[in-house]
């Protein structure tokens, strides 16, 4: 089976554009037949729906790629124009109520001979139809496109606010004293000539930034440089306010009492307040042991002769110090083990074992060269096709994410489409004199990505809108990932490409046993830092509007479950991508959520050997290969034959509060 190219570039975005509006009009073409019809069942109602919805992802998600990876004023100019259009199309159809109403009949006429994934469709496409207001007074509707049109419209400017911002800030350094600590690598990446004199440059870009952060010698350029990432984007706090302003009016549109009770109605988290309770009681175990590790981090910085108070800009440089010294570990020893290309190979090998999966990669067009591209098998039989883009570079968002284009269904003629993915991350850059070399976190985000990925490609369900992570309810979505990350530490997996660049020499017995040691090393610190962020997620969005308002949340937030204090110049928010440009909007607690999971699943793999062959299949066939076609919960307990023990979570963590 061929698969179709990437050929979506800067020189043909407008005709890119154009299918894409003209899809539209198609999909709206294709509606009012459908609707004429005499006789409507789900094969030719349902079905030609979900496919229509699918060739629309296939020549919009292209666009949004590119602007997220080769960002440009024309990729930025296209994707804007189409947002309110595909915003006001997405709206008008969930608002039409002769198809909601074709929708229930087909539910109430055919339900004892749908399979379970027709059903699952059927339910999802229903609620979504309630939740885009299809029952609302003209007016209502009419107000509800708008403030549609309007979010799609503001959460992307609020990107592209950080992504300018994030790219327009430089520290040039000429002191040698101040750049002194940093590892070699780290050092010639940042070295620059200008005016005839030797600069080190540093930017607010993740690679560079933690860089600096974590051993930067100079504390008053450390702080510089914390202060200009913390205050990135502040035209973002008007964008904020809006933001939840338009959210909060669009939730009690629709009934609800504020956004995120709308949010959670897509959701396996039944109430906010569940939710609320699910992370202060996460934090009220976790605390007191993350405050004895920072009370660790803070005897050991005056010990090192420290004398002022520790603040946030001071933790990286210190934290790294402290596990060096308690670990006799070096983050940046390790990176010459973690050749990207090798660290790739080996995680394939590792697939191979724990699914029989074969990865073969591929010559086709992409839109970097840094950019490779694989097609998986199992078995002989052809899967799907994977792209890698994994080195940070001007005008790509920072983070790491994985984005589908295609899903796994079956077409109008019945034959089988198979499905394609993006793999996207930020790592050091390659150049002509080294390889790009990853950090241990970049490895565990490496997997934690692939883990998506294989969610996304391993389904074998045939309903493109329950297929993949497609129906996947948004706090089970990290599961899959967050379990796979797991495996980056496991001794049994790091010798599968954990080997020096430059030598061959394997990582040694006594190195990996020092960094799965240190594996849990101010993990409690770790725990509440990701209680704060979903906490004040939740919070923000049960009814607030002014940024007087966001802030108090915050500090309140901080004040309960933190034990790091940032400064008061801290402007978190504004940077906040995840939920004010994202998915995430009061759905961030499902990180911790799915991570309970995720850490029961990897046990059970731990506890029985790695390799275990009938728990690999168990987990494949009703996780991955399940995708969306059923509710996570059901899958899980098909998977383990139980429900999940929330216990596992701490116990991955190293956090002890019994």
């Amino acid at each position: 089976m061929n698969f179709v190219e990437f050929r979506v570039t800067e020189d043909n975005l407008d005709n890119q554009k154009e299918l894409v509006l003209k899809t539209i009009e198609e999909n709206r073409k294709r509606v009012e037949e459908l609707l004429k019809q005499d006789e409507k069942n789900y094969k030719n109602f349902v079905r030609l729906l979900q496919l229509m919805e699918e060739k629309l992802g296939f020549y919009f998600s292209p666009i949004s790629h590119l602007n997220y990876v080769k960002n440009s004023p024309k990729t930025e100019e296209v994707y804007n124009l189409l947002l309110p259009e595909i915003s006001r199309y997405h709206t008008e159809l969930g608002q039409n109520e002769d198809i909601y109403a074709y929708l229930k009949e087909i539910m109430d006429k055919e339900r004892d001979n749908l399979n379970e994934e027709e059903k699952k469709v059927l339910k999802d496409l229903l609620l979504e139809f309630e939740l885009s207001g299809v029952g609302l007074q003209k007016s209502k509707k009419d107000r509800l496109k708008e403030i549609n049109i309007e979010l799609s419209e503001l959460t992307s400017k609020f990107a592209q606010n950080l992504l300018k911002a994030t790219d327009s800030y430089e520290m040039l350094i000429e002191d040698y004293e101040d750049v002194k600590e940093l590892p070699k690598r780290d050092l010639e990446a940042a070295k620059i000539e200008k005016e005839g004199k030797v600069f080190y440059r540093f930017t607010l870009k993740q690679p560079s930034y933690v860089a600096y952060m974590t051993y930067g010698s100079n504390r008053g350029k450390r702080e510089e440089l914390y202060r200009a990432y913390v205050t990135r984007a502040p035209q973002n706090e008007e964008l904020i306010e809006k933001i939840l302003e338009l959210r909060d009016e669009k939730a009690k549109l629709l009934g609800f009492n504020n956004y995120a009770e709308f949010s959670l109605k897509t959701k396996m988290a039944a109430d906010p307040k569940i939710v609320v309770e699910f992370l202060k009681e996460l934090a009220r175990k976790s605390k007191a042991q993350a405050q004895k590790e920072y009370e660790e981090l803070k005897k050991f910085a005056k010990e090192k002769g420290f004398d002022k108070e520790l603040q946030a800009y001071d933790l990286a440089y210190f934290s790294e110090k402290l596990k060096k010294e308690k670990f006799n570990i070096d983050e940046d020893l390790y990176r010459p083990f973690f050749e990207k290309n090798r660290t790739i190979e080996g995680l394939f090998r590792f697939l191979k074992k724990l699914f029989k999966l074969d990865f073969e990669k591929v010559d086709t067009p992409v839109w970097h060269e840094s950019v490779s591209c694989y097609e998986l098998s199992r078995f002989g039989k052809k899967i799907g096709r994977l792209y890698m883009d994994l080195e940070s570079r001007e005008g790509k968002r920072g983070g790491a994410w994985m984005d589908e284009w295609i899903t796994h269904h079956i077409d109008e003629n019945g034959k089988e489409v198979l499905p394609i993915a993006y793999i996207v991350a930020n790592f050091a850059e390659s150049t002509k004199d080294a390889p790009s070399l990853l950090r241990p976190s970049d490895v565990e985000t490496l997997f934690h990505e692939m883990g998506h990925a294989l969610h996304h490609l391993l389904s074998t369900v045939k309903e493109p809108a329950v297929s993949g992570i497609a129906g996947v309810e948004w706090d089970a979505v990290e599961f899959p990932s967050q379990f796979l990350e797991n495996f980056a530490y496991e001794k049994e997996v790091l010798k599968e490409f954990a080997y020096h660049y430059e030598t061959n020499e394997p990582l040694s017995e006594d190195m990996i046993k020092r960094l799965v040691e240190s594996k849990n090393f101010q993990s409690a610190m770790a725990m509440v830092r990701q209680l704060e962020f979903g906490l004040f997620d939740m919070l923000v969005h049960m009814g607030t509007k002014s940024s007087k308002e966001v802030q108090k949340i915050l500090d309140e937030v901080r004040e309960e479950v933190s034990v790091v204090k940032p400064p008061k110049y801290n402007k978190f928010q504004w940077g906040f991508s995840h939920i004010f440009a994202g998915g995430y909007a009061a759905g961030y607690y499902s990180y911790k959520w799915a991570e309970v999971l995720s850490a029961d699943a990897y046990f059970m793999f731990v506890d029985n050997g790695i390799y275990n062959d009938e728990i690999s299949e168990s987990y494949l066939k009703e996780i991955l290969c399940k995708g969306g076609s059923r509710p996570a919960m059901e899958s899980f307990k098909a998977f383990a034959g139980r429900e999940p023990k929330s216990e596992a979570l701490l116990k991955l963590c190293g956090i002890s509060q019994f």
